[in-house]
């Protein structure tokens, strides 16, 4: 019996389990997202370098699926453009790989994760709000935003963002610099009308009352509670991402109001009144 190991001889069909083992240690070990990528390239048959040529990234796009450079912004930006493929598809958040950005996708772009890998809320305050519509799609950007958990039911299976209010166009339910939280809604045909959400759009982001437009479906209107500001009406293709509120955080507490502080100044002046005539007496 002829032993081939010992020999330092492999039999071509024991050579080819053995490098295909070390090819699947290797893919075990990197991200999901620099796997799906490669997974992406080969589907298309395209060339490591021609790949990275049509994404307008380095040389070659072999350090991305050695798990050397993570996946920037302007990739994931490109592979959506280009192939529709659905950014939370790239990092093992959803089974739909392929989605349809002129159909109404407002899902989120990017997930964010803790150490565990569990969903965090990040926080959008007011200044990264103006950048947010430009960065929606930028991991490392994610990464400079605060994030939390909250270990309540009300936030277990889905995607949740919070939002901090600039203005006062939802007086009165609504107060500026208060904090809204929203659950991530992956298609405009899952929004229900006169619902407050979160409207991500490619220049701002709002926090408005969702109409629909039964003439238009392809549009939708923006409602303020605040009666001072008019509807607005935007185009489905504008909306890069929707959050439905369910929830805000505020802090502080109230003022009194002009009628409680008069009322404490005129018991002041009753009193200061009483204490005089006490003295003249």
């Amino acid at each position: 019996m002829e032993i081939f190991l010992l020999s330092g001889i492999f039999p071509n069909k024991i050579l080819d389990i053995f490098q295909k083992n070390v090819y699947l240690n290797m893919d075990a070990k990197l991200s999901i997202e620099a796997r799906r990528f490669k997974k992406v390239r080969e589907e298309l048959n395209h060339t490591q370098q021609y790949f990275a040529e049509i994404l307008g990234i380095g040389a070659t796009t072999a350090d991305i699926e050695r798990g050397k450079t993570k996946l920037s912004g302007k990739v994931v930006m490109e592979l959506l453009r280009q192939f529709n493929i659905n950014p939370l598809w790239l990092f093992g958040e959803s089974y739909n790989k392929i989605v349809n950005i002129n159909g109404g996708d407002v899902s989120p772009k990017v997930i964010t994760l803790d150490v565990d890998q569990n969903d965090t809320i990040a926080l959008v305050n007011q200044k990264a709000a103006a950048g947010y519509p430009h960065n929606v799609q930028d991991v490392e950007w994610y990464e400079t935003l605060p994030a939390f958990n909250i270990p309540l039911p009300q936030y277990r299976n889905a995607t949740y963002r919070g939002f901090q209010v600039e203005g006062d166009s939802m007086l009165p339910n609504i107060r500026p610099n208060e904090w809204v939280l929203g659950k991530a809604v992956p298609s405009i045909t899952e929004a229900s009308d006169s619902k407050i959400y979160i409207v991500v759009l490619h220049d701002s982001v709002l926090v408005k009352k969702l109409q629909k437009v039964p003439s238009a479906p392809d549009r939708v209107r923006l409602i303020s509670l605040n009666p001072e500001y008019i509807p607005i009406e935007v185009a489905v293709k504008n909306i890069q991402e929707l959050w439905l509120v369910n929830s805000k955080l505020t802090f502080g507490i109230d003022e009194p109001s002009e009628s409680s502080l008069l009322r404490e100044l005129q018991q002041s002046m009753e009193e200061l009144k009483g204490q005089i005539n006490n003295l003249n007496a």
